[in-house]
């Protein structure tokens, strides 16, 4: 960049419920009303300051959209080397659906193995450039896996919450990363208790649980910037998300609402579908009620387990984000959802995560119903790679010894 050009154009913090603005500057969890705390920037501003052709020349990061990320200074920024993962046709599969534009995310090629990278690269950065030296938070896995390494890589300590069910390997991450994991006997919301009370006890851990600090929805929104940009600076028309905390849906639709304002894409906002489990689809019941926020889900339980949220703190958001851009929300039988993670892997040659899986058993049922024509820009979101949960997958092998025959099917 530049000499003394501005990093970003960060104006405030806002209140999406009540409308009070907050300052930026000043480390701040959630609105007095409750509620979680957006992030605005001055948009004209960021016009001036980049246009989409010098994008292209930039180094292919999510740190490329600094213009409208929330890191003041460059020298802040803590990455691994997030961003631009490939958006990929899935030609073959989606002919199997009914669908002959449908498009694949792949955030499994990211540090960690997931999409959490990108709200723990702008999360942690932004935190250290406000002075936090230590960080807590509850997860189901990834997010925890991911903001333990970009802590260290940060120089930050951190306090990682988890069920006991959580997969093996997302353990293994936060150990690895010099993190304080402990394990509880229940689910996230437990796990979100027990570190809202930590945060309580001590003044000098800062809580960054989905949504209870403003920055990590603005890594999750790059995905949203990726998409148009890899798309020729075009929106597509269904964006399919998987939703256990929504912030990645809630993010990229802000992007995209940024971009039209930003005046670097025309048309309509993408129908966003917000994609659960059978087992927990808090967002699926209260979008078929029309209401404008969720009840807790009672008895929690999928294989998912990045869906595994019984109460969304965001969940006013999701809903909005779906009536808003003329969308829906679908749950999916687990057995659904091994079954098409299956399939994609024999006719793509993608071993997608069983969040990511979901989201083509929802393409399956919304093109069974009609809600799709069969002809939309389709993007799924892969939100991780498959190998990180090998137990969704059960091998079935002969036994040979030296010297045996090959069986061919």
């Amino acid at each position: 960049m530049t000499e003394g050009r501005l990093f970003s154009s960060l104006d405030r913090l806002e209140c999406p419920r009540c409308g009070v603005t907050h300052d930026p500057d000043r480390l701040t969890n959630l609105c007095d009303c409750g509620a979680p705390l957006l992030v605005r920037y001055d948009l004209e501003k960021a016009a001036e300051l980049v246009t989409p052709a010098e994008l292209g020349g930039r180094a292919p990061s999510l740190w490329r959209y600094h213009e409208v990320l929330p890191v003041r200074e460059e020298s802040s920024v803590v990455s691994l080397g997030e961003g631009m993962t490939p958006l990929s046709p899935l030609a073959r599969l989606g002919r199997s659906l009914g669908m002959t534009r449908l498009v694949v995310k792949d955030e499994g090629l990211l540090p960690s193995g997931s999409f959490k990278a990108r709200g723990a690269a702008v999360g942690v950065s932004r935190a250290r450039e406000l002075g936090v030296q230590q960080i807590a938070m509850p997860t189901n896995g990834n997010a925890g896996a991911a903001w333990a390494l970009y802590a260290a890589r940060a120089g930050l300590r951190s306090h990682i919450v988890m069920p006991t069910d959580a997969p093996a390997i997302t353990r293994a991450e936060c150990v690895a990363a010099g993190a304080r994991l402990a394990l509880v006997r229940g689910h996230i919301g437990d796990a979100g208790r027990m570190v809202a009370d930590l945060a309580r006890r001590r003044d000098d851990v800062f809580d960054v649980s989905t949504l209870k600090e403003p920055y990590r929805i603005e890594g999750k929104k790059t995905m949203g910037y990726e998409i148009a940009e890899q798309l020729g600076w075009r929106l597509p028309e269904v964006v399919v998300y998987p939703t256990g905390g929504g912030v990645g849906l809630i993010g990229m639709h802000k992007a995209f609402a940024e971009l039209l304002d930003l005046g670097w894409v025309s048309g309509s906002l993408p129908r966003m579908v917000a994609v659960q489990a059978i087992g927990c689809a808090p967002i699926v019941k209260a979008f078929e009620a029309r209401a404008a926020t969720s009840e807790p889900w009672e008895n929690p339980h999928t294989i998912a387990y990045g869906i595994n949220v019984p109460k969304a703190l965001g969940d006013f958001l999701v809903l909005d984000a779906l009536y808003s851009s003329g969308g829906t929300a679908v749950s999916v039988e687990d057995a659904s959802l091994v079954g098409d993670q299956l399939l994609c892997g024999e006719m793509e040659g993608l071993f997608m995560c069983p969040e990511g899986a979901a989201c083509l058993s929802a393409v399956r049922q919304l093109r069974e119903s009609g809600w799709l024509r069969g002809d939309e820009l389709a993007v799924v979101l892969n939100t991780g790679a498959g190998l990180k949960y090998p137990e969704t997958v059960a091998v079935h092998a002969p036994t040979l010894d030296p010297g045996d025959e090959l069986p061919v099917g």
